[in-house]
């Protein structure tokens, strides 16, 4: 493919002309068949010399910090992010393009793995609902919910009682002195109980997070989510739009979105992310590029074909616009104007020997 100048010369120099040569080679091997085995070539030797070397070798753990850095820090609240938070949010509107199940895409038998792993962080989970103990509106919200059981309970067997002849007044009668009782108390013994409400509280949250505790190692609990997660997994997986309000929904995407890019630019979060860099290091840094694709799975063949794939779309369009001819050009142009080229091309031809 011969070379076009954007500004031709009348008289153009040994140089100029080595120049062209050189630009019109590579746009030949950048284009048609030429393309694909250049692209292979120099992306196997580009594997190959590096696959030699150590990554703690070719990269630096500082430089590769500042990159995390600027990642957490401007990436997450960038507009194209955003731009791809708002696609998401219009694909779980949508839905999949042809409705499936999701037991055609999850196997039971890992669900099943998944929930034994999780029911046995019990113990994890008695610690952490413990802590919440110390929180008084938590033991107000448990508090007012075991109340509303317990009023739920005695509704439900009032109502049972009241069918059978003399059981449902006698029932009655024990609740108003019951409630009686506590009136009496609470008038009598006010100041203790304002000193006790705390401890009140405290055990109610302790009562509540025994409940939860021992629900979840019942083991008729393990049945009955695998039994929820049978009926779900049958039904045909669909998009939101007929069960969730548009804006409801983006406020809700919104709001995780600026949440989440908050917290990742945090210093004690990036300072985690330079930590993870500093663990690959510590455990990769002796493996060569070629030998973490290896374990990673990936092999080198299929990274040469991939590139092999995409380089027709990307090079076709710079050849087309006309770029890439300026950027060869404007790579290469320095060198044959130095005056070290100008200096061999100006010297006498040696005679053949």
């Amino acid at each position: 493919m011969p070379y076009r100048r954007d500004v031709p010369t009348e008289d153009p120099t040994p140089a100029d002309r080595l120049l062209d040569a050189q630009v019109a080679f590579h746009l030949a091997r950048l284009t048609g068949v030429e393309l694909e085995a250049t692209v292979a070539r120099v992306v196997s030797a580009l594997l190959d010399t590096a696959g030699r070397r150590q990554l703690a070798d070719l990269a630096d753990a500082d430089a590769v910090k500042a990159v995390v850095t600027r990642a957490l820090t401007d990436v997450p609240a960038s507009p194209a992010v955003a731009a791809f938070v708002e696609l998401g949010r219009d694909l779980v509107l949508a839905g999949p393009p042809e409705p499936f199940a999701l037991s055609d895409v999850v196997d039971r038998a890992e669900v099943e793995r998944l929930l034994d792993e999780t029911l046995a962080l019990t113990p994890a989970l008695e610690r952490a609902l413990e802590r919440l103990t110390a929180s008084p509106l938590v033991g107000a919200t448990a508090t007012r919910f075991m109340g509303r059981i317990v009023g739920e309970a005695i509704a439900a067997n009032q109502a049972v009682a009241d069918k059978v002849p003399g059981l449902g007044s006698l029932l009655s009668l024990g609740t108003r002195a019951a409630a009686g009782m506590v009136g009496a108390a609470d008038k009598q013994l006010d100041g203790l109980l304002a000193d006790t409400a705390g401890k009140g509280g405290t055990l109610a949250v302790r009562r509540l997070n025994r409940i939860i505790v021992d629900t979840l190692r019942d083991p008729t609990t393990r049945d009955a989510v695998l039994q929820v997660w049978d009926l779900a997994a049958a039904e045909q997986l669909r998009g939101l739009g007929d069960d969730a309000d548009v804006e409801q929904l983006a406020g809700v995407v919104d709001a995780a979105h600026d949440l989440v890019a908050s917290v990742l630019r945090a210093p004690q979060v990036v300072a985690l992310g330079h930590a993870v860099v500093d663990g690959f290091f510590e455990a990769f840094g002796g493996y060569t590029p070629l030998e973490l694709l290896h374990e990673l799975g990936l092999d080198r063949d299929d990274l040469v074909a991939d590139a092999v794939r995409f380089a027709p779309g990307a090079v076709g369009a710079l050849l087309e616009s006309g770029e890439l001819e300026r950027l060869l050009r404007a790579e290469l142009a320095p060198f044959y104007e130095s005056d070290e080229v100008s200096r061999i091309l100006d010297a006498p031809e040696r005679p053949h020997r």
